[in-house]
């Protein structure tokens, strides 16, 4: 279901309202599936998130029209995972008094950031605490399977009371389709943002925010300003660090900050990249990542959460010590553009392990995995 994206509505909330059943059925989106638009609100407990109204009723009359079998929530510190769990208990007990016979499946994919004190203030830490101690027991003695990210965020669920025989490992997949058949001029990025032909590429794509640091990978870049065979990239939407990396950046001969890419422009930019760099404070998986990777192309990084198990150590490409070790980071790219065959190396290695992660593989393991729940 879509709600709200950002702050602006995707759809008027008096449509929603002056419909009958409390929701609507849209065919016009970029998923190209129907997707079902409801009314939504921003709550101010916890803050700036997005809670879905009426939710409890608006499934229950979604299941008399539709009768789906499966529901998956997604994510943490919202109203769905607590109202979907309270739907399948009363769909479940429907089914004991036998007024109903057709089973429902629950799923949950958590998409866990634990509260770290580094990485949250103290206010938005105790939010996240309260809702995991209030909602995740209650998710967890209704779902029948948790989906995790990584092998990390299963020790964390694990830890905060599922169990076992729910986890089913679901890493974000790479929509290998599309990167195979977009950007088949991919040396066209290069001349459309003045972008040098001749160099080795280390590209940054991410927003331009704290969390994801692009300013470590300015700071690497200064690093390197001897090196002519080494240029740096950085593409996304500003946010929070944007007027920081503009004034790091300004006057760097090897570095190009080129702003948001459609994707597109992004898939030819990982194609014509030599390495990829993040350089995050925090981060559950890293599907960019997953994307450079199967795209063929190493990544350094800083392998902050399932950054470190995504990336192998030496094999896909190389760990440095932490977000702000950007002298690392410039050590770990000179390294690779003087080292050709390691670098290869790791090239094949990141393209093999990423395709082990597409959204067909992945989606066709859950498939498998929801039809042993019925036998």
């Amino acid at each position: 279901m879509q709600v709200i994206l950002g702050y602006k509505p995707v759809i008027s909330p008096k449509v929603i309202e002056t419909s009958v059943k409390g929701y609507i059925w849209s065919n016009e989106n970029e998923f190209g599936v129907p997707v079902i638009r409801v009314d939504g609100y921003h709550s101010t407990w916890p803050p700036r998130r997005i809670m879905l109204r009426d939710y409890v009723n608006t499934l229950r009359r979604l299941y008399e029209e539709i009768g789906f079998d499966v529901m998956i929530t997604h994510s943490t510190l919202w109203n769905g995972p607590e109202d979907a769990a309270k739907f399948v208990l009363w769909v479940r007990a429907l089914m004991a008094e036998w007024l109903l016979q057709k089973p429902l499946t629950f799923c949950h994919m958590p998409h866990y950031q634990p509260p770290d004190p580094t990485h949250y203030s103290l206010i938005e830490r105790c939010y996240r605490e309260a809702w995991n101690r209030l909602v995740f027991p209650q998710i967890f003695r209704t779902a029948d399977l948790i989906l995790c990210t990584t092998p990390l965020e299963e020790e964390d669920m694990l830890r905060l009371g599922a169990r076992r025989e729910q986890i089913h490992l679901y890493p974000g997949g790479v929509d290998s389709e599309f990167i195979d058949n977009a950007a088949r001029e991919p040396e066209k990025i290069l001349e459309q943002y003045n972008i040098p032909t001749d160099v080795k590429l280390v590209s940054y794509v991410g927003t331009i925010e704290e969390r994801k640091n692009p300013l470590a990978v300015v700071r690497a870049a200064k690093l390197l300003t001897d090196r002519r065979d080494i240029h740096f990239v950085i593409a996304g939407a500003p946010s929070n660090q944007h007027e920081k990396v503009l004034r790091e950046s300004r006057g760097l001969h090897n570095l190009s900050y080129i702003g948001r890419l459609n994707d597109e422009e992004k898939v030819a930019l990982m194609k014509k990249s030599y390495l990829n760099i993040i350089m995050s404070r925090m981060e559950a998986l890293g599907i960019t990542q997953l994307e450079f990777m199967y795209c063929g192309v190493p990544v350094v990084t800083s392998a902050v959460g399932g950054q470190r198990w995504l990336v192998r150590d030496g094999i896909d490409g190389i760990h440095v010590r932490g977000p702000e070790d950007y002298r690392g980071a410039a050590a770990a790219i000179r390294r690779l553009a003087e080292d050709q065959e390691l670098h290869d190396k790791m090239s094949e290695n990141a393209r093999s392990r990423a395709q082990q992660f597409t959204l067909q593989n992945l989606t066709e393991g859950l498939l498998q995995r929801l039809k042993k729940l019925y036998t």
